[in-house]
């Protein structure tokens, strides 16, 4: 049986302004009181002033593509589904997450950089597990699943992209990277003002694990790829730097850290980096392969890490 929510009172109680800064559009500046104007979010058209939003009537309207409505009909065309089910997802994202989606709407909240870093999404996308790009990067149906990943064939930032999900340590989605499946476009897309160096992927499942070690890739599909191997407690820096947020993150909870980044030169020297930055905090290993971590066969992963704990057990005894 269908659940049932009041469409009025999600309408009521989930304000425009707030959506908008899930998915990412801060770029809407002031163009009268509560209202805002900018590029479509929705059709990602390259008008700077098609899409009007005014936070005190809820309510917007693209003037190119015709979308328009109220924060419902904003949610079902981002995401491509009904009015319907766009409440059920807003009214189930109140219930399971506790997100303020009712604050009021404040006139300098899309444009000022003054907000929450990286808040919680409140919402959740609709991805396909079994397009083939996943298969071609060597990725099996269970590993897909347990990191969420998916094709997003819906509309809005992650559209047409393998949308991989980020969570804070403390277990929060809250945002979503795309990687391109060919070769239009950026080869990886965050949402504006997603700060990626307060965070770590893939944290939250390493911090709750038993292990006092952690492996400590570069991107999203080296991390899969070192968890699909067989070695769980696996962390992403999502690029080839360190910041302090990243590294407190790792020494609160970690005693020794296995580096395996990239084996091109900017991975060799962002590991001595990386090394030099942890060494007064925690044991460091250093893992040079000749490759990428996510180009490495499970086989060829294994036999790096597998002398790692074993040297480091010897060390132990």
């Amino acid at each position: 049986m269908r659940d049932w929510v009041n469409f009025s009172e999600v309408k009521k109680r989930v304000k425009l302004d707030r959506v908008l800064r899930a998915y990412g559009v801060d770029w809407l500046r002031p163009s009268g009181e509560q209202q805002y104007r900018g590029r479509c979010p929705i059709h990602q058209g390259e008008g700077t002033e098609a899409f009007h939003a005014h936070l005190g009537r809820n309510v917007f309207h693209c003037f190119a593509c015709g979308a328009g409505g109220n924060v419902l009909d904003f949610v079902a065309a981002m995401e491509g589904c009904s009015v319907g089910e766009a409440a059920l997802r807003l009214h189930g994202s109140q219930d399971s997450t506790g997100v303020a989606w009712a604050t009021e709407p404040k006139r300098s909240q899309l444009v000022t950089k003054e907000r929450e870093v990286n808040p919680p999404l409140g919402f959740s996308l609709d991805l396909d597990p079994a397009h083939p790009y996943l298969a071609g990067r060597g990725m099996d149906a269970v590993t897909v699943s347990y990191f969420g990943a998916g094709y997003c064939g819906g509309r809005g930032l992650m559209s047409g992209r393998i949308a991989i999900p980020i969570h804070d340590e403390d277990s929060r989605l809250i945002a979503y990277c795309g990687r391109a499946v060919d070769s239009g476009g950026p080869r990886y897309r965050f949402p504006a003002g997603f700060q990626k160096s307060q965070v770590l992927f893939n944290y939250h499942r390493a911090r709750a694990a038993s292990d006092d070690q952690v492996v400590v890739a570069e991107g999203f599909f080296d991390c899969m790829r070192v968890h699909q191997a067989g070695f769980s407690c696996v962390v992403a820096l999502m690029g080839a730097r360190l910041s302090r947020a990243q590294k407190n993150l790792l020494a609160d909870r970690f005693s020794s850290i296995v580096l395996l980044l990239d084996g091109d030169q900017t991975g060799r020297r962002a590991t001595a980096q990386i090394a030099s930055d942890l060494a007064p905090a925690c044991s460091v290993t250093l893992l040079a392969p000749d490759t990428q971590p996510d180009q490495m066969a499970a086989d060829q992963i294994r036999q790096v890490l597998t002398k790692v704990e074993r040297r480091t057990a010897i060390r132990a005894n």
